[in-house]
């Protein structure tokens, strides 16, 4: 089922006509937001947070989720005269700021602006001495981690190591390559990191370099590789690739996939390293450096893979919209990234509770607010996050006062046509309400299933019926219709449920628990789709008394319910069945017994046609079984007896006769059941 197209466009754009009003100058909005910063120990900083809308309107800041008393500024700049690292309590200026604007329409929250201290720590890692064979590669490296990212250069013998050779690549990550080494490039090589904090020196390493002699023939040998990356666009990557060997190999890239790696922003520096610039989505994938022997096809290889992140871009935004008391509205917000974003949602700056009136769906891509009320009158933020980045997005819902709204339509009656088609009318409204409607739209779902799976279908001001197609066979609907005009829609209708042809449910299981000597509880299995029934009927009675019945009606989302008040010491029989607008299923039935202890009482399903005298013959059968035991057990120490010193014939002769006439004069429960039942049935006698 799809929206005709006409009738929605229509709807809509006579809806957003009707609600020009609301957005325009009063909308808040951020014209600058606070962005991340790197600030320097006891100097001022400064956040901005610059935004429009109709006035009056405060602006407050937060630091890790608490508010900042101090250093707003009237034009809502945050300022703070001196950064420090450490004030009363251990506490720090460094941390994620928000600014938060408020007018009488709702609440808007900024991004989150992370502030850290500018640093240079002691480095990680320093360079470490190498020999290299003269007209060998050499390769030194030293790791730091500052706070913005240091910048690295090198000294030989304290002394600014010139890049004018061509010989010499610097790689920013603080890695050295010198090819084609020379005796003079023998020395004491150190590290030189610096950024805003401080500058610091590395350790010296020893670079020798000795004498060609014969040069001996070398495979190629990949002295580093490219490591795996992850950027964001935009940012450049560096992959490193130094190879040696005699001869000297060749280093060339290419891509795993086959593709293309381009020639846009893609250079190599020094002898191997690839560099590629502004790098955009398409440029991640697992990149081969390969060492090739000239004149050969000896070759060694090494992998890095390169992730490019985006953050996350909008594709669709939420829209402010003034709607009545009692209606509904969705709003939509949808984005694009690398990794794909995670949206929540904000209301007037908190978090978003849901409740039975408030849903997400579609990955938390659609907010869904029906049964609007004056406290779901607010401004609502989305928010789509990933490790690249965050963006978001903001709307207000206003409630219109809407005195000229058209009524709910009303006299809805349904009718079944097929297995997979419902028939829908409903009343033509008065002239001077008809007038005003621009249209309808109908509602329909599976009985039971969520809102947020509603199908909706537009039809015209002049159509009074509808027909529903390509529903599913014996499947029950809930159907309710609103009217639209140009200010907005109209309260739903009454719900009206219906039942597709083709069938009633099928038989159900189910289980019995008893809980005490009065108490049963009984479950059964939902159906796996919403729609296959209406509701269950459970009917239950003592087997010795079946005309007394008592009798539930449950609706089709409930699977379990208790008995109480039963009779104890009591054989109930419990049947049920299911139900839809086609009719019932065939009943199941359990017999429980009250005697039983808090196990589960679950058989099989039983569907025989449990007569009078069919369920007596059990009960005497079992009480039968039990006087035959007992007669048993009799003759086994009667027999134990005998063993003893034999006592006189007559006095033999006298116990077995004693015996047998006990036997015979019983009351044997046996008998009676055999008197009770057809003699092909059964044939018991006394041992």
């Amino acid at each position: 089922m799809k929206l005709t197209w006409m009738m929605t466009m229509m709807i809509t754009i006579m809806m957003r006509m009707s609600c020009s009003g609301v957005g325009g100058a009063s909308e808040l909005s951020f014209l600058k937001e606070p962005s991340d910063v790197i600030a320097v120990k006891d100097r001022p900083l400064m956040l901005d947070c610059l935004v429009e809308g109709e006035g009056p309107i405060s602006i407050t800041w937060r630091k890790d989720g608490v508010a900042v008393e101090t250093g707003v500024l009237a034009n809502g700049t945050l300022l703070i005269s001196s950064f420090s690292k450490k004030r009363r309590g251990n506490a720090t200026d460094a941390g994620e700021y928000d600014c938060a604007a408020r007018n009488r329409y709702g609440m808007l929250i900024s991004r989150k602006a992370r502030v850290q201290l500018a640093s240079l720590p002691k480095f990680v890692s320093h360079p470490q001495s190498v020999v290299v064979d003269e007209g060998g590669v050499a390769r030194l490296t030293c790791q730091v981690n500052g706070i913005p990212e240091a910048n690295i250069s090198w000294h030989k013998d304290r002394r600014p190591l010139s890049t004018q050779d061509h010989r010499y690549t610097l790689l920013p990550n603080g890695v050295l390559h010198i090819n084609a080494v020379r005796q003079n490039d023998s020395g004491l090589f150190r590290c030189v990191a610096s950024n805003v904090a401080k500058t610091r020196y590395s350790h010296e390493a020893r670079l020798s370099v000795t004498r060609a002699g014969s040069r001996t023939y070398k495979e190629p040998v990949i002295l580093s590789g490219p490591q795996n990356l992850t950027i964001n666009v935009h940012q450049t990557a560096i992959l490193e690739c130094i190879a040696t060997g005699n001869p000297r190999p060749i280093v060339s890239w290419s891509r795993l996939d086959g593709r293309s790696i381009g020639v846009e922003g893609v250079q190599v520096l020094g002898s191997g390293n690839l560099m590629i610039s502004d790098a955009t989505l398409q440029h991640s994938g697992v990149y081969v450096c390969s060492a090739n022997r000239p004149g050969s096809r000896s070759r060694r290889t090494a992998l890095g893979r390169l992730v490019v992140q985006a953050p996350p871009e909008f594709v669709h935004w939420p829209q402010t919209v003034s709607r009545p008391a009692g209606g509904s509205t969705v709003f939509s917000c949808s984005a694009t990234g690398v990794p794909k974003p995670h949206i929540i949602w904000l209301k007037n700056g908190k978090l978003l509770d849901l409740g039975a009136n408030i849903k997400l769906a579609n990955g938390n891509t659609t907010l869904a607010i029906t049964r609007i009320a004056p406290s779901d009158e607010a401004i609502y933020q989305c928010i789509a996050e990933n490790s690249a980045g965050a963006n978001q997005a903001s709307a207000r819902l206003a409630i219109s006062q809407g005195p000229d709204l058209p009524e709910a339509p009303s006299g809805l009656l349904v009718t079944p046509l097929s297995s997979s088609s419902l028939h829908l009318t409903w009343e033509k409204p008065p002239e001077d309400v008809s007038q005003h409607i621009i249209g309808y739209v109908l509602h329909i779902r599976r009985l039971g299933e969520a809102d947020s799976e509603e199908l909706q279908e537009a039809v015209s001001k002049t159509t009074f019926r509808h027909e529903f197609s390509n529903l599913e066979a014996a499947t029950t609907y809930s159907i309710y219709l609103k009217a639209y005009s140009a200010l907005g829609g109209s309260r739903q209708s009454s719900v009206v449920i219906s039942t597709t042809l083709g069938g009633v449910p099928s038989p159900l299981s189910f289980l019995t628990k008893v809980l005490n000597q009065t108490a049963l509880r009984v479950y059964w299995d939902l159906p796996s789709k919403p729609g296959k029934v209406e509701g269950f009927r459970l009917e239950y009675y003592r087997v010795s008394n079946p005309h007394l019945k008592g009798q539930e009606t449950f609706p089709g989302h409930i699977n379990t319910h208790i008995l109480s008040n039963l009779e104890p010491h009591s054989l109930y029989e419990i049947q049920l069945a299911a139900f839809n607008g086609n009719g019932e299923s065939p009943v199941t039935r359990h017999l429980v017994s009250l005697e039983e202890d808090k196990k589960t009482a679950a058989g099989p399903s039983c569907k025989c046609d449990w007569s009078e005298s069919s369920r007596w013959t059990v009960l005497l059968g079992v009480h039968g079984s039990v006087a035959c035991v007992l007669c048993f057990l009799l003759f086994v120490l009667l027999g134990y007896r005998r063993r003893k010193p034999p006592p006189a014939v007559s006095d033999v002769s006298a116990s077995a006769e004693d015996a047998e006439t006990r036997c015979d004069s019983a009351p044997s429960p046996v008998m009676v059941m055999l008197e009770m039942t057809p003699p092909h049935d059964s044939h018991t006698s006394c041992l």
